[in-house]
């Protein structure tokens, strides 16, 4: 496998590059390491913002806490850049925002809500967890407190028990047969987000395959985490720990076998691959963030397949890069089932990152200027990754040229040459025209 300049580590069909965690951030650590060890970056691992102080129009600082001893710190700049997963400097800078789904009436969106907006209506998060399968051992964890909850739960919306074998297509909604090993002929899930594909290795290096559970069977949405009291939001990510801890229990258990048998208790967490001790991820997969309400914001009418009638996404004249995923927005909150429709190859507008009103705040996650709608196609992590990437670039432009970044948008001169910064840097603008001969 070492000279395959294409390998995938997992061979897992959900991507081309599938792998663990700790080799994602192996290789982080490596990209940061010249700016970390001369001092021009300071990384605060275990801290969260509790804080900030606000002049006017402008974000003086932030104060974080730092989770093993409670200390207070406060971080001053002349930009902020917002990349955490729920938009969590906006409420503490007054920024600006909306949550949830939009109404047809608000933004004209084909799939947008008939009737009013629900702002509290948000995609289902997801505790992942890793494991691998050792044929012929037990692994079989305690039962979950919540276990016979979920063992009977069954959504209105799904065509049989959450655990079960039994799903939706995300695109026709029609019923899916899904199988571990994929044996009869269904849908694999071990295959879907498999991480390390063991035959890519030397031999004895892994025992097994390992497989990353980021599945149907353990989206929750029997409410949201965003804007919620804080009781509240514990107890959802911990009703969500608990569907993934009962969803692997019930797979070792009792989840039907090909071969006639229930169970598989060969199936062992891999809390080392992790991180943790509980062997779920260090945070839940929060698929909808907070969002700016921002200069520009994008709508299905831009990029969706149906509504662009020339094959083509909207060209922004402000790109900053670009994206290309469906538009797959996963049951939500209200109970409402997959909306899993077609998009076009699409531009990341500069307008998107900056919010109308705040000054020295940049969106540079899934928190920009979308909607509920586009959300399902700019949470793609390459897209987050590249609205993080320009959104960093836009702040040192800003400090070299001495403008502030809705001033970068306004002037065509300002934007064209900080397009210009971005593609040096490697950044694409557009997707390439492919002509036919």
């Amino acid at each position: 496998a070492a000279p395959d300049p294409l390998l995938n580590p997992g061979a897992g069909n959900v991507s081309r590059l599938c792998h663990e965690p700790r080799t994602a951030l192996a290789v982080l650590h490596d990209m940061l390491a010249p700016y970390v060890h001369s001092g021009r970056i300071r990384i605060l691992l275990r801290h969260f913002p509790v804080d900030a102080s606000v002049d006017g129009d402008s974000v003086c600082s932030v104060t974080v806490r730092n989770l093993e001893t409670s200390d207070l710190l406060e971080l001053h700049g002349r930009y902020f850049l917002d990349a955490t997963e729920c938009g969590d400097l906006l409420p503490l800078t007054g920024t600006e925002y909306v949550t949830g789904a939009e109404s047809a009436a608000q933004t004209g969106e084909p799939h947008a809500l008939p009737g009013e907006a629900d702002p509290m209506d948000m995609q289902g998060i997801t505790y992942c967890f890793a494991m691998d399968y050792l044929e012929g051992e037990d692994h079989t964890i305690p039962k979950p407190e919540q276990y016979d909850f979920w063992r009977s739960y069954k959504p209105d919306f799904w065509p049989g028990p959450l655990l079960s074998w039994d799903g939706c297509n995300p695109i026709t909604l029609e019923p899916r047969r899904y199988s571990l090993f994929g044996e009869d002929g269904s849908y694999s899930l071990w295959l879907y987000r498999r991480i390390i594909a063991k035959d890519n290795f030397t031999e004895g290096a892994y025992p097994s395959d390992i497989t990353l559970v980021n599945w149907p069977q353990n989206d929750y949405w029997l409410g949201p985490v965003i804007d919620v009291s804080e009781e509240e939001r514990a107890r959802h990510l911990y009703m969500a720990k608990q569907l993934s801890l009962s969803l692997l229990y019930w797979l070792q258990t009792e989840a039907p076998r090909p071969d006639g048998r229930t169970g598989y208790p060969g199936l062992r967490l891999r809390p080392d691959v992790t991180g943790t001790e509980d062997g779920l991820a260090m945070a839940p997969y929060i698929r909808e963030s907070r969002r700016i309400q921002a200069e520009f914001t994008v709508l299905e009418q831009h990029v969706a397949a149906d509504s662009r009638p020339d094959g083509a996404a909207a060209a922004f004249r402000d790109s900053v890069g670009v994206g290309c995923y469906r538009i797959d927005l996963h049951p939500s909150t209200a109970q409402r089932n997959y909306i899993d429709i077609s998009s076009l190859p699409f531009q990341i507008p500069l307008g998107a990152l900056i919010p109308k009103r705040m000054r020295n705040l940049i969106a540079a996650g899934k928190n920009i200027g979308t909607t509920h709608i586009t959300n399902g196609c700019y949470r793609l992590h390459p897209v987050e990754w590249n609205i993080g990437e320009s959104a960093g670039y836009l702040a040192g432009y800003c400090l070299d040229q001495v403008i502030e970044p809705s001033a970068v948008r306004a002037d065509q001169a300002q934007l064209e040459a900080f397009q210009r910064r971005l593609e040096l840097a490697g950044i694409e603008l557009a997707w390439p025209k492919i002509h036919a001969v």
